[in-house]
């Protein structure tokens, strides 16, 4: 197996510089497309085949020196019992949102073999055919709160804040509710066989560094504290990090991945040398070309070479209309670079 990206994640040297891309097993990827076009994205996640195969085109095609399971961070909700339904162009969409403390004791607590079993096959069979690191994942518990919450996307959170603000019991017993979830969720990943988990917080960025403090991070560290006996890097990423970073540093993962709209230098000062960071090239660049790419990516792993160890990603996922030509480049350049 090709471990390069494991043994960055524990802080070790290695030849180069290992890359994996968010949403690598995506929409720009034609083979992608031709699965997707026979199946709907949740019978995609539910069927392990499937899954199995979309998450490997990444790594056959591209070269890159991880893979991340191919899924959804909602996937657990409809489990616990929210009604999850996508619609394109709109998303995802729970058309009964958690809005009192009946909708939280609702709520079921997951057993992963019996209530998502297509997760456990799909990395089952991924782990025996990947000649490199499987990541499994979740959603970080306020990110899928404000699913929850929100009832779907949302640009002001506001019924997610108003909750925090005006029935912080309430809040509290869903936090902590997602909370246990997660932590089974994930300890399911890997004793099915994932080498590493992601969390992602993906709209911790839209909370103030005193409300993350209060109502975020908590679940954070109980978190990646449960999972730490497992022995399995554990990668925390903050998507939005600018104001955050001074907190996240505590939270006692192996590796933390930071977006693109801060500098990696800043980032490394902030957090410390003695940290392993992810990250971090703005996702659009890749619609540019060669000569832009060599220069963005050449300063990102310059300047990443002040951690303790780096790992070369997007700030965030991919996009879909991205050209998968400057995919190859960016890939061929980074594993060219000392």
């Amino acid at each position: 197996m090709n471990d390069t990206f494991l043994r960055v994640c524990r802080g070790k040297k290695t030849d180069f510089t290992p890359i994996w891309i968010m949403r690598q097993a995506g929409r720009y990827l034609p083979q992608y497309q031709e699965v997707r076009s026979k199946v709907d994205f949740l019978t995609l996640c539910k069927t392990p085949e499937l899954a199995a195969k979309v998450t490997m085109q990444p790594v056959d095609i591209l070269g890159v020196d991880a893979a991340i399971l191919f899924s959804d961070i909602l996937i657990p909700l409809e489990a616990m019992g929210m009604g999850l339904r996508f619609e394109e162009e709109k998303g995802p969409i729970f058309d009964s949102p958690i809005r009192d403390r009946l909708g939280v004791e609702r709520l079921i607590d997951i057993d992963p073999q019996e209530h998502v079993p297509f997760v456990l096959d799909t990395i089952k069979i991924l782990h025996k055919e990947l000649k490199v690191p499987l990541i499994g994942f979740s959603g970080a518990p306020f990110t899928l709160a404000t699913y929850m919450i929100e009832g779907r996307s949302s640009k002001t959170f506001l019924n997610t804040k108003k909750m925090m603000y005006t029935d912080p019991h309430l809040f509290r017993a869903l936090m902590e509710r997602l909370t246990v979830n997660t932590i089974s969720y994930l300890k399911g990943q890997i004793n099915a066989g994932a080498d590493a988990v992601q969390l992602f917080d993906s709209w911790a960025g839209v909370l103030s560094p005193e409300d993350y403090k209060t109502f975020a991070f908590p679940y954070v560290l109980k978190i990646i504290s449960d999972l730490k006996p497992l022995n399995v890097p554990i990668i925390y990423f903050v998507n939005n990090c600018g104001g955050l970073l001074e907190i996240a540093k505590d939270c006692k993962s192996d590796v933390i991945g930071i977006d693109w709209r801060v500098d990696i230098s800043d980032a490394i000062d902030r957090l410390g040398a003695d940290k392993v960071i992810q990250g971090n090239l703005e996702p659009i660049i890749l619609f540019s070309d060669r000569t832009q790419i060599k220069r963005a990516a050449a300063d990102i792993i310059q300047k990443g070479k002040k951690a303790k160890g780096h790992i070369f990603n997007l700030g965030h996922g991919i996009l879909p209309t991205t050209p998968v030509d400057n995919l190859k480049i960016l890939i061929d350049i980074v594993h060219g670079m000392e």
